[in-house]
């Protein structure tokens, strides 16, 4: 049964169900391929597709957040106290079916979309959007989730940062290319970081629960190391490409937003419970959301200068 909840936060416990600050992990990558494909290419930008790309992308990773909280509530892994979920279910006494319900909803108007997307540019999207989709559910559904092992960084880098990255690419270009394979990298590995950092965050329940993710299986202190070896990685990975001529120097405005993931390794390395590194989990989605939008304006000033 559905708990009541009163008006005037209705809409933030829906809102909190979406996880906002992960959306940003599905909005940066289809705008740094929309912008690619203008620079690299010199593409006429198809609007109509990139707000179809956009919106699905957003309910893909809205959907994926609502499949997380309904099995980790589920498996037990949830309660009132958990730190970083929706908590719809457990604080807002809302139904688990609903969550599924409305998870399923975003993931049909998602596929309604990708039929627009795919009539426009090429049905062989079908293939590649059911299995990002499959992806998303068996994150943390299904008989081995991939949440729940040293390979969700991975995989959720792999196709919410580069895979969304170069599909946004090809819809507007009819290609991929290696140009856009290489360029979309640090994309993929910030995305893991995002998955990295809630899994430190969450070591000690994740143990508790029997999870085996990759933060409990080389320790948190090797974890947070791993994570400042992604931010290293993404930062120096441009500058060598600006360095060998692959970008334009206007690329280096990432370096404007080195400060955040900075800011996340010294408090992850300073404390340790679950509510005190809630900045650092910040920091780090927000690492990714600026670095992706510098990296796409930086390509943008290049192609019209």
């Amino acid at each position: 049964m559905i708990k009541v909840v009163e008006a005037d936060k209705g809409f933030k416990v829906w809102w909190h169900l979406t996880r906002p600050h992960t959306l940003t992990a599905s909005f940066v990558p289809v705008l740094l391929g929309t912008s690619m494909a203008l620079s690299i290419n010199h593409e006429t930008i198809h609007f109509g597709l990139f707000f179809a790309m956009l919106i699905a992308s957003m309910l893909i990773q809205a959907a994926t957040n609502m499949f997380n909280e309904y099995y980790d509530y589920k498996l037990g892994l949830d309660n009132e106290n958990s730190v970083g979920i929706g908590g719809t279910i457990v604080r807002h006494g809302v139904a688990p079916k609903t969550i599924m319900a409305i998870a399923l909803s975003f993931y049909g108007i998602a596929m309604l979309l990708g039929v627009y997307i795919c009539a426009m540019t090429s049905w062989w999207l079908v293939a590649v959007g059911l299995v990002c989709m499959l992806i998303g559910y068996l994150y943390t559904g299904g008989p081995y989730p991939i949440a729940y092992s040293p390979f969700g960084e991975l995989v959720s880098g792999a196709v919410m940062g580069m895979g969304i990255v170069l599909i946004a690419f090809f819809i507007q270009t009819g290609d991929v290319t290696a140009d856009a394979v290489i360029i979309s990298v640090p994309s993929m590995i910030l995305v893991g970081a995002i998955m990295l950092s809630n899994n430190i965050r969450d070591i000690v329940g994740d143990t508790e629960g029997g999870r085996k993710t990759m933060a409990i299986l080389v320790g948190r202190r090797n974890a947070v190391t791993v994570l400042a070896a992604f931010f290293v990685v993404s930062y120096i990975w441009i500058i060598g490409l600006v360095i060998i001529g692959h970008l334009t120097p206007w690329a280096l405005l990432v370096l404007l937003s080195a400060k955040k993931p900075a800011e996340a390794i010294k408090l992850f390395r300073a404390k340790e419970q679950p509510l005190e590194v809630m900045p650092a989990m910040k920091n780090t989605a927000q690492t990714n959301t600026i670095f992706g939008f510098l990296l796409a304006i930086g390509l943008l000033i290049s192609y019209f200068i």
